[in-house]
């Protein structure tokens, strides 16, 4: 297996861990209960969701920094750039787990009644630094990686154009959200960040399936590669 294919094969499973926290979406919801922190029963569901968004926080960090030294043959800074937003989402999942988990020490902590208030407090900073995490930031990071894709060739365009509208839409429901003119959770706002999903696991399973399209890019780092060394 080629150095190419071993890269493509390794941002595309990347690429789909990144997919692994879809359960959080039920997991966290007793810990969004107002009465979680006085409740009883265990905190396993919160404790396994803050797991799985720990891996797709670094799985995401991953996707960036595995594919740079093909993507930056395009355009360094753009890459770069795609590395550093990659490095802020993944940043803001650490944030918000720390949030919830801290919730978590502080019904084990038996702090009863007492830490109701802090309890909403850090569920309304989790759902704020969710909306500026991986709500906004995926918008930028599929964007650049779109438009590298795109003008790289190292996939089909069609597949490429997927990040670069969908980034767009999501960017939308985002501010739609932020104004108040839909939920956090509402339908709509789900809807606006599915194109996005749908390229990163396109783009996921495509890269493991079929790895880079040949290309200048390819074709130049695969000739360095086969050059060998004066001794």
């Amino acid at each position: 297996m080629s150095p190419l294919r071993k890269t493509a094969l390794v941002a595309g499973v990347l690429y789909l861990l990144t997919f692994v926290s879809i359960p959080t979406l039920f997991l966290y919801v007793p810990v969004h209960g107002a009465n979680y922190i006085i409740g009883a029963g265990p905190d396993t569901s919160a404790i396994i969701g803050g797991i799985l968004e720990i891996i797709v926080a670094l799985a995401g960090i991953g996707t960036a920094v595995v594919l740079f030294p093909v993507l930056k043959k395009q355009n360094e800074a753009a890459a770069l750039g795609l590395v550093a937003s990659r490095i802020l989402e993944s940043g803001t999942i650490f944030v918000g787990v720390a949030f919830l988990l801290s919730i978590v020490t502080l019904r084990q902590a038996g702090v009863g009644a007492a830490g109701l208030v802090t309890g909403h407090a850090l569920v309304v900073l989790y759902d704020r630094i969710f909306l500026l995490g991986p709500s906004f930031m995926p918008a930028i990071c599929d964007l650049l990686l779109g438009i590298l894709l795109y003008q790289s060739r190292l996939v089909p365009r069609g597949l490429s154009l997927i990040g670069i509208v969908g980034a767009p839409i999501l960017l939308a429901g985002y501010i739609a959200v932020m104004f108040g003119l839909i939920g956090q959770h509402a339908p709509l706002a789900g809807l606006s960040a599915l194109p996005v999903a749908l390229f990163e696991f396109s783009l996921g399973v495509y890269l493991i399936v079929k790895g880079f399209k040949p290309s200048p890019i390819t074709a130049g780092m695969a000739a360095t590669s086969d050059v060998t060394p004066a001794s």
